[in-house]
């Protein structure tokens, strides 16, 4: 027996976001630039309440922020404008305020706007948290966003989606429905990539968090967080992490996985923290491991730590 859970409404289409009809009374969260950018102006917002101070790999200290600040201002839903930082902070303080949630994704790697969870940095450590009260009440997923997107966050976000629907496929939680939409989903991603088709990217996105949101990530996901506790973003982290992963556990996306890596053409990554106390924080990670299609020991964790941080990943070990 299994379960498929999702937003209630989920809008897809370029100039989606521009054409919806909003609430009055709104509140944005996003990140700094997004009125530089025009995102404000396009979902034609400037009148509601704005938050643009959401940093990357956001801290619950943000979202207790925003709480403070807006508690006692009246509006009815909250947007989350952004990439899947920005989207992560504005689901959390929805679900709290009890408000009704709105999500647009700015970049196309996260899926947040269709999932239940929501990754935080408590002092200094990333953890998830998994309701389904965190659900978007209505996601809006729209392609204009991707004109001109800079490369770097283009490549990060093409990445961190192939890890989730490569690592949710192959997760012991998965289902007959996630198994189809994850490979759907890195079909449709690797070819928006191979052929820079990045339009593309779009709904791979959707199909991901749609996929992945109904089962886990795994080791992969495991293995990155040390590496963006110490500044690298999630995707870059993810592209050597999940390469590792599925080397580990003889995934059918390993040498599919790797060639997009190597297109996407990302820097070596490397860990400062030696590799002992690393595992140790690795192996608390439940969530992820026990979902893990092979079991994994701490001996196991060093050597991929090992092997990434001397560029080894890419080779047969």
């Amino acid at each position: 027996m299994f379960q498929i859970q999702q937003p209630n409404h989920i809008i897809f289409g370029k100039y989606a976001a521009s054409e919806y009809s909003y609430p009055n009374d709104c509140l944005i969260i996003t990140s700094k630039g997004a009125k530089s950018r025009g995102w404000i102006d396009y979902i034609k917002g400037n009148n509601f309440k704005i938050f643009d101070n959401v940093e990357p790999n956001p801290s619950m200290n943000t979202v207790e922020n925003i709480i403070s600040q807006f508690k006692n201002e009246k509006f009815s839903t909250v947007i989350g404008l952004g990439g899947g930082s920005s989207l992560d902070v504005a689901k959390f303080v929805g679900f709290k305020l009890k408000k009704r949630k709105i999500m647009i994704p700015t970049t196309f790697g996260s899926g947040s706007e269709v999932t239940k969870i929501s990754v935080l940095t408590i002092n200094g450590k990333k953890k998830s948290f998994h309701d389904k009260q965190i659900f978007a009440d209505i996601a809006i997923v729209d392609s204009y966003f991707l004109n001109n997107c800079p490369p770097k966050i283009l490549r990060n976000s093409a990445i961190d989606a192939c890890a989730q629907c490569s690592e949710g496929y192959d997760s012991k939680s998965g289902n007959y429905h996630t198994k189809f939409l994850c490979k759907k989903a890195f079909d449709i991603l690797e070819d928006a990539i191979i052929n820079e088709k990045y339009e593309n990217l779009a709904l791979g996105s959707l199909m991901t968090g749609l996929g992945f949101g109904n089962c886990s990530t795994t080791l992969g996901h495991a293995l990155s967080y040390v590496f963006s506790n110490e500044g690298y973003s999630h995707g870059h982290a993810l592209a050597f992490t999940t390469t590792a992963s599925h080397f580990f556990n003889n995934s059918i996306f390993y040498s599919r996985f790797k060639k997009l890596v190597k297109k996407l053409n990302f820097e070596p990554i490397f860990l400062k923290q030696d590799f002992d106390t690393a595992s140790e924080i690795i192996l608390k990670d439940r969530k992820h491991l026990d979902n893990n299609p092979i079991s994994v020991e701490k001996n196991n964790i060093i050597e991929l730590l090992k092997k990434i941080n001397h560029g080894k990943i890419f080779k047969n070990i």
